[in-house]
């Protein structure tokens, strides 16, 4: 076997999980208003445990109906009534030979008013607000604190009835547990304050209370944040390794390593230029203190980084959250050892933004999730009649993929050498090779499924007609926008895509004339490459359209490595020493010094070319960056919705 170890069964307490890797939590926003599992959300998970998962940690569960909202729609395990649907879900994923915990979450500090039943304020150890958690909570009597105790060890008396293997308690990103255990966000001066025991007093009492109502056998594991990298103001991982040996010590049976809290929040759901596995030392720390499982959480995409951290010793087993998102088979395919074929995360935080607005979880290259019930298998009703798709960027490909299911034979056109179509250009900025893999593993299911690919070949009506297809799916994506003003043919104008895809040389001082994705991240390559960058953009505010999440993070790497970054500039002309901009504010001019002026201006749509299309085949459907600019979620999405109910 290509990942031995990592299908190498484990104990965690008296449970053998039949391999080394956990399904970690992750909100939905799928269950029941009520916080029911129902029938979406039991079939999301099943996908997981189908696909082969050892272990699954439910999404954060609720155990406060009062103060405790975490998400608008979230598993909860407040009640009696939640049991049945509970069942259903845990009878569901041990079908597969799974093992699945409760996560019993409180948001403390970290919920919002608006989410809880009649607005109420939100609860913490300490009233005290940041600019990152800037609503004021309550800070609780010592009375109400033994009723919230309580509610933890009524969630888990629901999860055990439910017959769910155990619990796990959500210690970690500043969430109310974690909360307690920290000196940034318990500044309280009672027993439940102040000292190391003081502070261990809560979580110590949750647990002795689970244990006295469910048995001193029932499963307990314990997901902790053990650096909240925030400095010395809060536990760093000397204090993790002090609370992960006091919870072996008071009979914990696991450790979930995790870190940081909100204020450090952009290291709990890292973007894409994060490496993999890039807090290994801080789980080896914990892994080196404590006797009992430690499960770590690493940003793991690809099954040989999983594996290297079960053969070096840093964990006993390996959390692929943000993976099983992606591409639900992760775990069959690494043990079928074809990596290529897991469809894996790019790292763009579209699942976590979507929930963020109160949708259910979306994922960029994984259409289906989220609609598991709507789409399970697409129909094959194909029988071999041809269509056409024309491009082969994200729409296209994954398009052309759901045809073939369906048993049509597909030929799909694509002008470039390359498939691919805006992510081949942008899979060439630094720190975007994740992309790369998405168009590799979308290019495998295609040649899997027989799909006809002929690269350098520009679709004409003629030459689908030749193929008298049932139906053309028109994904030829935009063209360049270019502005209309003086000095645009200069030498010193290269086209963000001459430059990403021939090399295109450029000078010492560049210009950047545009701040969406493409524009930031080239401004990235270039400066890392030892470049000059000054990134100007029309709008008030740099990278509109970009997940704020993600933006932050460009925008401190950018200021990092010295990029300049004017918004509210309009490029008016190119001269011979560089360029003239208009400042949108008072309507001044400006001219600027610039060896090269590279333009990332974003994608206007072929509107022309599609239109001849639509005018000669009755069933064409056009689609993606051919009728609006589209991002990545959005141009699969439209591709997989379309194809899936075409009955051509």
């Amino acid at each position: 076997m290509k990942y031995e170890k990592l299908f190498t069964p484990g104990k965690l307490g008296s449970m053998t999980v039949k391999n080394r890797i956990v399904m970690p939590p992750m909100g939905t926003g799928m269950a029941a208003a009520d916080g029911e599992a129902n029938d979406q959300i039991i079939r999301y998970y099943e996908e997981r445990a189908k696909g082969g998962v050892g272990m699954i940690i439910t999404e954060i569960t609720r155990v406060d109906e009062e103060y405790g909202w975490g998400l608008a729609r979230q598993l909860a395990v407040t009640k009696p009534g939640m049991i049945n649907g509970l069942q259903k879900l845990v009878d569901t994923v041990h079908k597969y030979g799974t093992k699945i915990l409760i996560q019993l979450h409180h948001p403390g500090r970290e919920g919002h008013a608006r989410l809880n039943p009649g607005k109420a304020q939100i609860i913490a150890p300490s009233a005290f607000t940041t600019p990152r958690c800037d609503e004021m909570p309550r800070e609780l009597t010592i009375d109400e604190i033994k009723a919230v105790i309580a509610k933890y060890i009524t969630g888990a008396v629901v999860a055990k009835n439910s017959g769910a293997d155990g619990v796990e308690i959500h210690a970690a990103h500043g969430y109310f547990i974690n909360q307690w255990l920290s000196p940034f966000s318990n500044r309280r001066t009672d027993e439940y304050g102040g000292s190391f025991e003081n502070r261990m007093r809560f979580i110590t009492e949750v647990i002795y209370g689970i244990r006295k109502f469910c048995g001193p056998d029932f499963y307990i594991g314990v997901r902790l944040s053990v650096d909240e990298m925030i400095g010395d103001q809060g536990l760093t991982i000397k204090d993790g390794v002090e609370i992960a040996k006091y919870l072996e010590k008071i009979g914990v049976n696991h450790i979930h390593c995790s870190v940081a809290i909100y204020e450090s929040g952009y290291n709990i759901i890292p973007a894409y230029v994060f490496p993999q596995a890039p807090w290994k030392q801080l789980t080896k720390a914990i892994k080196d203190a404590v006797n009992i499982p430690v499960i770590s959480i690493n940003n793991i995409k690809e099954p040989a980084v999983a594996e290297q951290l079960l053969q070096e010793g840093i964990c006993d087993f390996v959390a692929v959250g943000r993976g099983q998102l992606a591409d639900p088979e992760w775990a069959n395919k690494a043990r079928r050892g074809d990596d290529m074929a897991i469809r894996k995360c790019i790292g763009c935080c579209r699942c976590i933004d979507s929930i963020s607005y109160g949708k259910h979880m979306e994922c960029s290259i994984n259409p289906r999730l989220g609609r598991e019930l709507e789409l399970q298998k697409p129909e094959k009703v194909g029988g071999g009649r041809t269509v056409a798709v024309i491009g082969g960027g994200p729409a296209g490909m994954q398009a052309a993929k759901v045809l073939a299911q369906k048993e049509y034979k597909v030929v799909l056109f694509e002008s470039n050498p390359y498939l691919g179509g805006a992510l081949y250009l942008a899979s060439k900025n630094v720190l975007k090779e994740k992309l790369g893999w998405l168009i590799d593993t979308m290019a495998y299911e295609l040649d899997q499924l027989g799909v006809e690919v002929r690269l350098s070949t520009t679709a004409t009506v003629e030459s689908v007609k030749a193929l008298n297809p049932c139906g053309v799916f028109v994904c030829c994506g935009g063209t360049h926008i270019e502005p209309k003003i003086p000095g645009i043919d200069s030498a010193k104008v290269v086209r963000v895509k001459d430059y990403l895809e021939k090399g295109v040389e450029v000078g010492k001082r560049v210009a950047v004339i545009g701040s969406g994705a493409t524009g930031i991240e080239t401004a990235a390559t270039l400066a890392t490459r030892g470049h000059e960058v000054t990134v100007i953009e029309m709008l008030p505010k740099i990278g509109t359209g970009i997940l704020d999440r993600i933006l932050g993070v460009l925008v401190a790497r950018l200021n990092k490595m010295g990029v300049k970054l004017m918004p509210g500039h309009k490029l008016t002309a190119i001269t011979d020493t560089g360029i003239t901009v208009q400042k949108m504010d008072d309507g001044s001019s400006l001219d600027m010094e610039f060896d090269s002026v590279l333009l990332a201006l974003g994608i206007a749509p072929q509107t022309q070319y599609a239109e001849e299309f639509a005018a000669n085949f009755e069933n064409a459907y056009i689609i993606g960056d051919t009728v609006k600019s589209a991002t990545a979620l959005e141009a699969i999405k439209v591709g997989n919705d379309y194809a899936w109910v075409f009955e051509g």
